[in-house]
């Protein structure tokens, strides 16, 4: 049996309708992309958080034309870099007519067999 995927509790926890991070013991910096190491520090004792899933928006764009026949029949669509209140920031959807500096909340919506992360205005 192979080793359980690096990303798993992000994965499970976007299942269950959670987005989780990892925070590093020694430095405690957050990062939302699971790594075997701290990005900030190098240390290896990172451990999974919960966020509240509140943030503002960092930096957003429109997609016109999806970059695979999966996503064709989500465009266009909007992505956003949201800036969690916990520190890390993390791309996923959002709802049309977010703008850079607006507050946010997660919600998540299920496509092609995958949870997804869908930010939407009033946090």
């Amino acid at each position: 049996m192979p080793p359980p995927s690096l990303s798993a509790p992000f994965l499970e926890g976007l299942a269950r309708g959670e987005l989780r991070y990892q925070r590093c013991a020694d430095c405690d910096a957050p990062q939302t992309l699971a790594r075997y190491a701290c990005r900030q520090c190098g240390g290896t004792r990172l451990v999974w958080r919960t966020a509240a899933g509140l943030g503002t928006v960092y930096a957003v764009t429109v997609v016109a034309r999806a970059p695979s026949e999966e996503f064709r029949a989500l465009a266009p669509y909007t992505l956003a870099i949201v800036e969690l209140d916990e520190g890390p920031r993390l791309m996923g959807h959002a709802a049309p007519g977010v703008a850079i500096g607006d507050r946010v909340h997660a919600g998540y919506f299920t496509f092609g067999g995958h949870t997804l992360v869908r930010f939407a205005a009033g946090a």
